[in-house]
């Protein structure tokens, strides 16, 4: 019998490498969902491939062109996830929730119900939504993978072992475009220089937070909280060459270094293949590389917002997605050429150290209403002050 998957987000990265694998093995799995937000063209392409009678086009005016200038049958097509419920008449073997930013939320939360695995790549659900995306992952009993190459290869590590066994987390880090810029050439970088990554193929967004360390902030924040880890004991280590995603020191004395190719396929793979025998073809190990692994601790004058980390509750907070949202905005910014790289870090402090803000590291997660309210209120707040 064929297993039931859906895939949220489908067009993005993480979504095509997933159909990619899929395609060498469509004897085995149908796909019953898919979701874009705006790339219909390559949605309907997906759906074509492997037969997908369920699409949803989340925004509002692509969605009307497609219904209205597209001539499919036998297809549902609908325009946010409030119908999620009517795609599912029993629950299905896998879902991966691929869908990028704060928008990725929501439709991880109501599809847990429907699957008995999710992969979830979706940093922004993990970091501010977690209490609430761990109460239905329980209540449901639905397994969950993490998808991003540092958090699967210590859940790899683990191997089913309780992660109260782990001593020291150790996340790596390529240290990204700007590892060998030196600090004061860093106000003068043309936006050029900072979306090339020696290592990763990436959107501009996550290419410029690879270059700041922001997001190895945020996969310290994932780590603890899937692993229920207190955040002194992980550190994040610059591993230029991207080859060691983790190192795990357990209390037995024992260390565990987990490798594998700069390639996403290798976690992703794993989610869906996790209890079979399937083979992935790989490059053969590197010994050049691990006999060179170069591991240094993070510059903190280069990398300012790694301090982040000495300042956050231990408890899970809503003051996670002020720092979601006020890097969301910065960058945007950037991007947009209204401010400079350096004033990305400069301006970040700035805001989160606000009182309005820091009083969010006292309250709890209890409804995903809140998140959604605070992430649009920290964004107001950044357009409408002068930074």
């Amino acid at each position: 019998m064929k297993k039931k998957i859906a895939i949220l987000g489908s067009t993005g990265s993480i979504g095509k490498n997933l159909i990619n694998i899929l395609k060498n093995d469509k004897k085995n799995f149908e796909v019953v969902l898919l979701s874009t937000n705006k790339n219909y063209k390559e949605l309907l392409n997906q759906a074509k491939i492997f037969n997908v009678k369920n699409l949803i086009i989340n925004n509002k005016n692509v969605f009307n062109k497609v219904k209205l200038k597209t001539n499919l049958q036998k297809i549902n097509i609908f325009n946010n996830f409030s119908k999620i419920d009517d795609i599912f008449d029993k629950r299905i073997d896998y879902v991966m929730s691929a869908i990028t930013g704060i928008d990725g939320l929501v439709p991880t939360l109501k599809i847990i119900q429907h699957t008995k695995n999710i992969a979830i790549a979706n940093k922004e659900a993990i970091i501010c939504g977690w209490p609430l995306i761990k109460k239905k992952l329980d209540y449901f009993s639905t397994n969950f993978y993490p998808v991003d190459s540092e958090h699967f290869s210590i859940w790899y590590a683990l191997n089913n072992h309780s992660s109260q066994k782990i001593e020291k987390l150790f996340i790596t880090a390529s240290g990204g475009s700007l590892l060998n810029v030196s600090q004061k050439s860093l106000k003068d970088l043309k936006l050029k220089d900072v979306l090339k990554h020696p290592n990763w193929k990436m959107g501009k967004k996550i290419t410029i937070d690879s270059s700041t360390m922001m997001n190895k902030v945020f996969e310290v924040i994932e780590a603890k909280n899937i692993f229920s880890m207190l955040y002194k004991d992980i550190s994040i280590l610059i591993h230029p060459s991207s080859y060691v995603h983790a190192i795990v020191k357990f209390n037995n004395g024992m260390t565990k270094i987990i490798v594998h190719d700069t390639t996403m396929k290798v976690p992703i793979f794993n989610t869906i293949y996790s209890k079979t025998e399937k083979k992935l073809k790989s490059n053969k190990l590197n010994l050049d590389k691990l006999n060179n692994l170069n591991f240094t601790k993070v510059d903190l004058k280069k990398f300012p917002l790694v301090k982040i980390l000495k300042i956050l509750p231990k408890k899970c907070s809503l003051f996670e997605t002020v720092l979601v949202a006020t890097n969301d905005e910065l960058v945007n910014l950037y991007l947009n050429n209204k401010i400079k790289y350096t004033d990305i870090s400069h301006n970040f402090f700035k805001i989160i150290n606000l009182n309005e803000f820091k009083k969010y590291k006292k309250i709890k997660i209890k409804k995903v209403e809140s998140v959604l309210e605070l992430n649009d209120y920290v964004r107001f707040k950044i357009n409408s002050i002068s930074i």
